[in-house]
């Protein structure tokens, strides 16, 4: 045997004779944990000192309804609008043959209103305009929130 698993060798003997040792004092331990435990549920309830008065201002001395406290929470958080006006499906090998200036028929009419997607979800329908030389949409019907949660579900 080399000096290298000696070396080895009594690093293992070290740790599994700590390990003995822990177990054998281990009852001890749980003794005193459980003891201990035992004294804190005798403790008492912990005691707070009363808030002042006009520190914070309650819901009720607040101008806003809790609806309108709880919907203010989301306000400023950003969603992504977007709108398509189709799709289609394609296979791989046709699609590794588009070129510039190739042609992709899509699922809709000309004409037919576009959807309006937030996050994913359909909300409205519309058309297009262009307002200063920009894209935009017209809402032309906007799904009901009842509508919109039976979609979610098929």
């Amino acid at each position: 045997m080399s000096e290298d698993d000696e070396v080895v060798g009594d690093d293992w003997a070290e740790a599994m004779q700590e390990q003995t040792d822990s177990e054998a004092g281990g009852d001890a331990d749980w003794g005193d944990a459980l003891k201990e435990q035992g004294d804190a549920e005798n403790l008492e309830s912990a005691q707070f000192n009363e808030l002042e008065e006009g520190v914070a201002p309650s819901v009720e001395q607040v101008d806003i309804s809790p609806e309108e406290l709880k919907l203010d929470v989301i306000l400023d958080v950003p969603v992504t609008v977007s709108m398509e006006i189709g799709r289609t499906q394609v296979n791989i090998r046709n699609l590794l043959q588009l070129n510039q200036g190739s042609v992709i028929e899509l699922d809709r009419f000309a004409g037919e209103p576009m959807d309006v997607l937030v996050n994913g979800t359909l909300i409205a329908h519309g058309e297009v305009v262009v307002v200063n030389e920009k894209f935009g949409i017209r809402l032309t019907d906007v799904i009901s929130p009842s509508d919109r949660v039976k979609k979610l579900g098929s």
